[in-house]
């Protein structure tokens, strides 16, 4: 006679199920709810402003580096082929979207037509912090202004008021500060005529700490 506890199969284990192991991440089922690799990518690369590397990329993915890199390389050779007005080029050990360099009289059209506009209220405030607490990194600024500062970044760069200053020793990320440019238009000598507003603004090591760790 068969014992019965025998026959009765266990419950399953919920760790089991579908959707609770590798293939679920922060609720998204990676079979169907995520876009497709090539497009994932694309989205990326469109809110960086500096090289990414393929590995960080296939991390952000959940993909193999060598399928991420295979896509990317197939992504550069889809652009140049159907003669887009951008290009994506592998520079300084990571990937990043360009303008093609024969459009460039018409960006550089576009970017010195908007000089003679003013700057927002948003680019005021970025280019304050940059300037009293240069050299420093868009984390940095955003943490002080508790917003993502990335266009107006973008921006100021474009209007020649702020430029690139080498990277940050600790975290890797481009440093920023103000060219002569911004003191031609404030009609100053130095940075050392700025009023003192710095004392007003949060030190950096206290932004650091404040951020959570990852």
């Amino acid at each position: 006679m068969t014992d019965q506890t025998e026959a009765t199969s266990p419950d399953p284990d919920p760790m089991d199920e579908p959707g609770e192991g590798t293939g679920d991440r922060d609720g998204l089922s990676l079979e169907g709810d995520l876009p497709p690799l090539p497009a994932a990518l694309e989205a990326v690369l469109l809110v960086t402003d500096e090289p990414v590397p393929a590995v960080t990329l296939a991390q952000v993915t959940e993909r193999p580096t060598d399928e991420v890199e295979q896509t990317l390389q197939q992504l550069a050779a889809d652009y140049a082929r159907a003669g887009r007005g951008f290009e994506l080029r592998n520079v300084a050990g990571g990937w990043r979207l360009y303008t093609r360099p024969d459009c460039a009289p018409y960006v550089e059209r576009f970017v010195l037509d908007g000089q003679s506009a003013r700057l927002t209220q948003a680019a005021l405030e970025t280019l304050a912090v940059v300037a009293y607490r240069q050299p420093v990194t868009r984390s940095r600024v955003s943490a002080v202004r508790g917003v993502n500062v990335d266009g107006v970044i973008r921006t100021l760069l474009a209007r020649g008021l702020i430029t690139e200053a080498g990277h940050d020793e600790d975290t890797g990320g481009i440093l920023y500060r103000t060219t002569p440019m911004l003191l031609e238009r404030l009609g100053l000598q130095s940075l050392d005529e700025l009023p003192s507003l710095a004392p007003l603004l949060p030190e950096l090591d206290e932004l650091d700490s404040a951020q959570p760790s990852t």
